[in-house]
């Protein structure tokens, strides 16, 4: 099976993209703990399951593909001082999701890529639902201050 190296690594891009925010999300989940914010802690370990779901149906392409799937070089992970602070830092890693997905979309779709397409499209919608859900977390705490 001939399989595009620029598809793979866009799927290799997103798998390192998804890793970085599960020890993300599950550090700042600790971290919320550690404040006593138990509903902000379960909130960040949900958001780390899902983005360790991402990681897992991406893997499961990239096998299909006849390629081992290698998360590399993840990013730091980001805390911070306050509540505010983690939704911003988590604001900008899921944007950057989206900006990812929507390029590796792309990709796919000039190389006629349906199943590829199909994954990303998915996960790219799951991404700017997770923008969305931060900025009403944002809205709400607004609200209450």
């Amino acid at each position: 099976m001939s399989v595009d190296s620029r598809t793979l690594g866009w799927l290799t891009r997103a798998l390192t993209h998804e890793m970085s925010a599960v020890q993300q999300y599950l550090a700042q989940s600790v971290l919320a703990r550690l404040w006593g914010d138990i509903a902000l802690a379960e909130k960040l370990r949900h958001e780390a399951a899902e983005e360790m779901e991402h990681a897992e149906r991406l893997m499961e392409r990239l096998i299909q593909l006849g390629v081992a799937p290698s998360a590399t070089n993840l990013a730091p992970v980001r805390l911070g001082r306050s509540r505010d602070v983690l939704l911003a830092v988590d604001r900008a890693l899921e944007v950057d999701a989206v900006h990812l997905y929507q390029d590796a979309l792309a990709h796919a779709q000039r190389m006629h890529d349906t199943d590829t397409a199909a994954l990303l499209e998915s996960i790219l919608r799951e991404e700017i639902a997770h923008v969305h859900e931060i900025d009403d977390m944002k809205m709400e705490q607004t609200k209450h201050d």
